[in-house]
Parts: structure tokens; sequence; C-alpha cells
């Protein structure tokens, strides 16, 4: 009886994620029903969000217009549909919302990119709640205009502000009491947490 030899099975190949340049993935973006965020190359899509996340988003961008108009300062609130583009990472984020001083400005050549907003709203989630508080925060860091970061819980009232006092140092003010305002140090106003929350059950 012969033995048989085994043959060893094939090392299956790793493929390397396919790169995209930006102008592609805006191509492809522009017929997607879903929402991508562009990292140097590569195209990651969003994840879908829950109820309170969308009534969140809404009640904060209403009640952050509506205090600014009420104080007669010249500000542009956006939407989630806006892109925000990195230029020093070549990276496209979208927020679930952002404030512009006075005037929009767009990447070169585009017409849906942004490059100056002083205030990014992020609605938390338990799947980006970290990627939020670290590496999303690092990246908008390294727009000039950035003045202040909002994050917003969704599960329970408490929203967490990061001013920029210098390039290297962030003050950090939290709020969780539904009877009380917190203040937008970027765009000097107020807006009142249970505005946020109006219409959230916990």
């Amino acid at each position: 009886m012969t033995s048989a030899t085994l043959a060893s099975p094939e090392k299956k190949k790793i493929s390397e994620p396919k790169r995209f340049t930006l102008e592609q993935y805006l191509a492809r973006e522009e017929r997607s029903k879903h929402k991508h965020e562009f990292y140097n190359g590569e195209i990651k899509i969003m994840p879908g969000g829950t109820t309170n996340h969308g009534v969140i988003a809404i009640n904060i961008s209403t009640a952050i217009k509506n205090a600014i108009k009420n104080a007669k300062k010249k500000f542009v609130v956006g939407s989630s549909d806006i892109g925000i583009y990195i230029s020093e990472l070549d990276f496209v984020l979208y927020a679930d919302a952002l404030v512009v001083f006075e005037k929009v400005e767009h990447k070169v050549g585009t017409k849906n990119l942004i490059v100056n907003p002083i205030l990014i709203v992020e609605i938390a989630s338990a799947s980006t709640r970290n990627y939020d508080r670290t590496d999303k925060f690092e990246a908008y860091k390294t727009l000039s205009s950035f003045k202040e970061y909002i994050l917003v819980e969704q599960n329970k009232p408490q929203i967490e502000s990061r001013f920029i006092h210098s390039p290297t140092k962030w003050e950090t003010n939290i709020e969780s009491d539904l009877t009380k305002n917190i203040t937008l140090r970027s765009l000097g106003v107020e807006i009142a947490l249970a505005d946020v929350y109006e219409d959230i059950e916990f």
C-alpha cells in the first residue's frame, strides 16, 4: 500500500482594498443610494441611524438656527448631507450637523464639499461613539476654521462641548440636565437641552 502525498492547500491571496481618486469617489457618491466617507482612496459606507438619531439631528439643527437668528448673527447651518473635505488627510467626512461662519467655502472644483466649518455636531451611536470621540475629532482638528465640537448622546440626555482655546488646548463642558442650556461658545449663543431632546423617549 503506497502512501498518498497530501497536497498542501493553496494560500488564499489577500486582496488589497481597491483605491479611488477623489473624483471617482464623488462620481460614485452621486449615483449611490447610501452615503459613504472617503479616506485617502478608500471608501467606507456609513451606518444607518436610529429614529432617535434622526429626530435629534433635526432638533439640534433647528435649535442652533433659531438661536443665531434671534441673536442676529451671520452663520450658516448645514445638515448631514454636506460633505466636509479634510485637505490635509484627503478625507471626506459627514457630520450630523455643522455651522459655517458667514459664507460657505467649497473645495475648488466641487459644489458639495465644504472646507470651513466652525462648529461640528456628531450624535453618538454604539457603532460610532469611540470613532467620533477620537479619530474623527482628530481629523476635524486639522481644519483651521474648526473651533467647537458638539457630541450628543441619543440614549440619555447629555451634550458635550469641546471648544478650542489654543492649537493644543480644548476645553470640555458636559451638560445632562434637561432644564439647562449649553453654550455654543464659537457662535456666542445658547441652546436648551429640552429643545435638543424634544420628542425623545429614553
